[in-house]
């Protein structure tokens, strides 16, 4: 899906045993991309956009993902939009839920202390290898060398979405342009999934975005950074001391 994916495994457990985690995580992730990637004219993604692969015959994981898309559309009045692009592309979700499907399996094998990082995606669950709880930087959307916060948590969901690195991409679908207003949109609660959707969602709002956020329920929160430089965020944002 055009980004770099890293895990880190925190558990003591035999380096066979984390090697094998791994790998299965790594597995699945690929098999992700093979599905879901716009980039690969053979993924199902791109047969079903191009009317080769009918909707009853996909696999049951597309099938899911297009259903949560479309659930998404109506939560954000429209502006999460899987065809957002004029093509289907539900990029926006998948990468999340991905890395959030790794985690759950992670949990469900016995590595309940670990982080997924799918490109600045991040769900990290019990502690790193020295007991400390998980910190998570959010990239400065003008420094990539530098950060604008630094969350920390042993159970969260970290999902950021700017357009510091691809410029304007995301689109304002009732306009059918780049979305201007918010450079940076970091939405963190318990599913990478959901938090990746609002995140595009919200940057597709431009600064309108800002208040649909804070309307969002508890656990749900968020930071903003606008074109214009402002840093906005929850009350409750669980910033590293």
């Amino acid at each position: 899906m055009g980004t770099a994916i890293s895990l880190d495994l925190a558990d003591d457990r035999p380096a066979a045993v984390l090697h094998e985690l791994a790998e299965e995580t790594f597995d699945w992730l690929r098999e992700v991309d093979a599905r879901f990637s716009t980039y690969r004219d053979d993924s199902e993604v791109c047969r079903l956009d191009r009317g080769e692969l009918a909707l009853a015959d996909a696999s049951a994981h597309l099938r899911a993902v297009l259903e949560r898309c479309a659930d998404l559309w109506t939560a954000t009045d429209g502006f999460f939009d899987a065809y957002a692009t004029g093509r289907l592309d539900p990029s926006g979700y998948v990468k999340g839920w991905a890395a959030q499907v790794a985690s759950d399996r992670l949990l469900a094998a016995g590595a309940p202390n670990h982080c997924v990082n799918a490109g600045g995606d991040v769900r990290v669950r019990g502690h790193t290898a020295t007991g400390e709880p998980w910190r998570i930087g959010v990239r400065h959307p003008w420094d990539p060398a530098a950060t604008c916060l630094v969350l920390t948590g042993t159970d969260l969901a970290v999902a950021t979405s700017g357009v510091y690195e691809r410029g304007h991409h995301v689109v304002d679908p009732r306009r059918g342009t780049p979305a201007v207003g918010l450079r940076s949109v970091t939405v963190v609660g318990p599913d990478l999934g959901l938090a990746d959707a609002y995140a595009t969602a919200a940057v597709a709002m431009g600064e309108p975005g800002i208040a649909w956020l804070d309307r969002l329920p508890t656990p749900w929160r968020h930071a903003v950074v606008t074109d214009t430089a402002r840093l906005l965020h929850s009350r409750t944002l669980p910033l590293a001391p």
